[in-house]
């Protein structure tokens, strides 16, 4: 159980820290109650005092800290964390690390792939969806009589937007906005 409520928790620091820069405390409980919905906006505050008082963030209000390694955290689509277990946070577990030490310095490196474009490609090359994004947006662009550049824009939109989505599920999202047929969108994002 304890192994759980640490996974939630190094999972939503993760979310907060993705770009690897400090956060403050309002920014972090921005993204965990109006960004992430997790947390009512009241509830948040409390979050992130809890966080700072059981040693899961260090530094001052304004640039906020994780005082454990982020690497290899990994958020399945659609989950969430139990607002208990961030309410009431167990103590990070031998997990540590000191803000000098080489263990601390791969948490940007482990988050930055999820906002940046480059790296993202790189993460979908896992998915054998990511090999068909290229066809899917010229498709969408042709269906949608919308321009490929424009469709990519509106997907790097969403992908900047969501953080935690493939290249294709945003494109997948852009087809819906114009109303083409998601069976057909489906069915080329088929993996047989």
């Amino acid at each position: 159980m304890a192994s759980e409520d640490i996974e939630d928790i190094r999972r939503v620091l993760a979310i907060c820290f993705r770009d690897g820069e400090t956060l403050g405390a309002l920014d972090i409980e921005r993204i965990i109650s109006f960004d992430m919905e997790w947390v009512s906006p009241g509830e948040a505050e409390k979050v992130v005092q809890a966080l700072i008082g059981k040693g899961w963030l260090t530094g001052e209000e304004g640039s906020l800290t994780p005082t454990v390694s982020l690497s290899g955290v990994q958020s399945p689509l659609g989950w969430f964390p139990r607002p208990s277990r961030l309410l009431h946070p167990v103590h990070p577990e031998q997990q540590q690390p000191h803000s000098n030490t080489k263990e601390s310095q791969p948490a940007p490196k482990a988050t930055t792939p999820i906002t940046s474009n480059a790296s993202l490609h790189v993460s979908d090359s896992l998915d054998p969806r990511a090999k068909l994004t290229q066809r899917l947006a010229k498709f969408i662009s042709k269906s949608s009589e919308i321009s490929l550049d424009e469709v990519e824009r509106r997907a790097k939109r969403k992908q900047q937007a969501l953080g935690y989505v493939s290249t294709w599920m945003c494109l997948a999202l852009v087809a819906r906005e114009q109303n083409l047929s998601m069976k057909e969108i489906t069915d080329a994002l088929a993996t047989r």
